[in-house]
């Protein structure tokens, strides 16, 4: 690795000065929401205060009205899916989705929306306002929506009596020093979200069992939560407890705060049956861990709670401490197995519970998405690697570890090379890794890849293959204060690729130039 680097002497100052140039909007949501889950509809109202922190005034906002994606065969995300043949099957059976109901307003008054230009995204709408938004200066936005929800093959949707609520509510757009990023919704291709403060009010039947982003602030509820799940996680062998509602014919309204936080998600089913646990970090906080799962016999999903709360652990270690005050972590749909989904402080995983050290990988590798996707807040659409890459670097350490396991090479790992202690481990692992083809380059938009498999493979495994490569250079202790560095830097921002280069080489006291190039490169690494 020795020969990718040139050494040079970098000056925080530099760093200061361009830390003293960044600024982020800051946005507040005030949602309710009700399921109709007769009718697979969502009936919400939301109240938005939006600040500009911009040095430019803004005589618009665009939204993201992410269910719109599901409305039609011409959206950007059949399309998507349509010319995919790795992704096509996702398409064999479904029922569209959409939004409606909207009317805007602006400080009280109507305003005035366009649609996008693109006929493909019609998930994006232009908000005018009816007078300039200057730079500090807030405005409020209000509007009524609903939503019809699709069935679940892409994210959001239903599916076996379970509702998964993702991309649901109307979003602004990020504007930051690049302009607006005003994409539309892609199943290869995730998100890039303002950082933002919730306070969501969500109506259900009372016989759900809800889990959500952020903290539920009913206090019975909570309290019930905890004392059954607690039950679980206490005896992993018994009969579960489950929740039973006070009124089960009636309806219940559950509200959840949370600040700083990029996004919003909830999932809800009447089967899921609930572990409870805490964690204590090295620094003595104490984080609340819940687990949502199906009621099913023999499941591998008892020990869910420990793999949760292993994560927390590891990546606060390995990274910086996880700075909220809850993990969750829900199963997904009994027949779909794409994996999972992250969303801040909760994750859905939809993957097989075949064997415990595939379901605690990617449960590991969810939960660290609370790292590189919320706390660190990368664009996603443009870089995925520096979300995917970082985490699933991180993600093979957690199975090297544990396990002498990979994800990636399963029951193929030799038991010799399984009998070897973790460093010499994981050298062989990603030596394995660097024969497999991998054609397109790391830093490409989402959108760019030829084909989900392209995209997994160079925006998840190249690219840990390319920060072990590092690694390898510099050792372990120092690729972790370069970590440490970027995190305690760049937390609760939006960091680009420079950012990162930037942070690496103030922690190594090294030009990384030639390394970084390297994400450019198409082929395996020379």
């Amino acid at each position: 690795m020795k020969k990718y680097l040139t050494i040079a002497l970098i000056f925080l100052s530099s760093v200061i000065f361009a830390q003293e140039k960044y600024w982020q909007q800051k946005v507040s949501y005030k949602i309710d929401v009700a399921l109709n889950d007769q009718e697979k509809s969502l009936k919400g109202f939301e109240k938005i205060v939006y600040k500009n922190n911009s040095p430019s005034s803004l005589n618009f906002i665009w939204f993201h009205i992410w269910p719109n994606a599901y409305k039609n065969e011409n959206t950007a995300l059949f399309q998507q899916l349509k010319n995919d043949t790795t992704r096509a099957g996702k398409l064999e059976k479904y029922t569209h989705g959409s939004i409606e109901g909207l009317n805007f307003k602006v400080n009280g008054k109507i305003a005035t929306t366009e649609a996008h230009p693109n006929p493909q995204y019609i998930d994006i709408i232009k908000v005018k306002l009816p007078t300039a938004l200057k730079p500090g200066d807030s405005v409020t936005i209000t509007t009524d929506f609903k939503v019809k929800l699709p069935s679940y093959f892409s994210r959001s949707g239903f599916a076996d009596g379970e509702f998964m609520i993702c991309q649901w509510y109307p979003k602004p757009a990020v504007f930051d020093k690049s302009g607006w990023h005003e994409f539309p919704y892609l199943d290869m291709g995730e998100f890039y979200s303002d950082y933002a403060s919730f306070d969501v009010n969500i109506t259900v039947p009372a016989n759900y069992v809800v889990g959500a982003t952020g903290v539920l602030q009913n206090a019975d509820e909570l309290a019930t939560y905890k004392s059954i799940g607690a039950k679980n996680t206490g005896n992993r062998t018994a009969k579960p407890a489950l929740y039973v509602a006070k009124n089960a014919k009636g309806l219940k309204k559950l509200n959840y705060k949370i600040s700083n936080v990029p996004d919003f998600a909830w999932f809800a089913d009447k089967d899921f049956v609930i572990q409870y646990d805490t964690l204590k970090l090295e620094s003595g906080k104490v984080v609340d861990a819940f687990t949502y799962y199906h009621n099913r016999d023999s499941t591998l999903w008892n020990y869910s709670i420990d793999y949760a709360k292993d994560a927390v652990k590891r990546y606060s270690k390995w990274i910086g401490e996880y700075e909220y005050p809850v993990v969750q972590v829900v199963e997904g749909p009994k027949n779909n197995s794409s994996g999972g989904m992250e969303y801040p402080t909760i994750t859905l995983i939809t993957s097989p519970d075949a064997k415990k050290e595939s379901l605690d990988a990617v449960i590991a590798h969810e939960v660290g998405h609370n790292w590189f996707m919320s706390m660190l807040g990368s664009n996603e659409r443009k870089h995925a690697w520096q979300d995917e890459g970082l985490n699933t670097y991180f993600q093979f350490r957690y199975e090297a570890e544990k396990y002498r396991s990979n994800s990636i090479f399963g029951d193929a790992i030799p038991i010799e090379v399984q009998a070897l202690p973790v460093k010499e481990f994981l050298r062989s692992i990603y030596g394995a890794l660097s024969g497999i083809p991998m054609q397109s380059a790391i830093d490409l938009p989402s959108d760019k890849f030829k084909s989900s498999d392209e995209y997994s493979t160079a925006s998840y495994l190249k690219a840990a293959l390319w920060l072990y490569i590092l690694e390898d250079g510099i050792g372990r202790e120092k690729m972790d204060n370069a970590f440490k560095l970027y995190f305690n830097l760049w937390k609760d921002k939006h960091p680009q690729p420079t950012d990162l280069k930037a942070a690496f080489e103030q922690s190594l006291g090294t030009n990384l130039d030639r390394y970084f190039q390297l994400l450019n490169q198409e082929g395996k690494f020379q």
